[in-house]
């Protein structure tokens, strides 16, 4: 499961137009069926909501768990795929700048940023899972700090 949040950036005007999660399917179902489901989602998605621009976090995983990395990097590869595919600049960046750039503290808690993303957004529910709030965040990041317009994915007006 990713989580994608997709804003509406104008000005200094930010709005949440939808968050939530694509589902990559069944995890006993093998690796090309579960990337094949994923890029058909992100492709629905792309379709639908037509982001100037899209924002991931970059990969980032402990040395004790390399299976973890080596699955996350081939759903990366997919979702830059679709975003390459559909001419989307692509922008990424790392845990602890999305975490600094929205609270000061690198080391934030999942926990800070949901409720982070809760009260921007004036949200009737802290956003779940967790992986919801961490695509919203990363989008506002990128907003934030390359004040561009526009898994994360950020549109413009139309």
């Amino acid at each position: 499961m990713t989580g994608y949040g997709v804003l509406d950036h104008e000005g200094s005007r930010i709005r949440l137009v939808e968050a939530g999660t694509v589902d990559s399917g069944n995890p006993r179902d093998s690796l090309p069926v579960r990337l094949r489901r994923l890029h058909e989602e992100i492709n629905g998605l792309l379709d639908e909501m037509r982001p100037d621009a899209m924002a991931l976090e970059q990969l980032f995983t402990h040395y004790e768990h390399p299976r973890t990395a080596i699955l996350m990097g081939h759903a990366r590869g997919v979702i830059c795929l679709a975003a390459g595919l559909h001419s989307i600049p692509l922008y990424s960046y790392p845990p602890a700048q999305v975490k600094s750039a929205l609270t000061g503290n690198g080391r934030a808690s999942k926990e800070q940023i949901q409720h982070l993303v809760r009260r921007t957004f004036g949200l009737a529910e802290t956003p779940d899972p967790p992986d919801v709030a961490d695509a919203v965040a990363i989008a506002m990041t990128h907003i934030y700090r390359d004040a561009l317009p526009g898994i994360a994915l950020i549109r413009t007006p139309r």
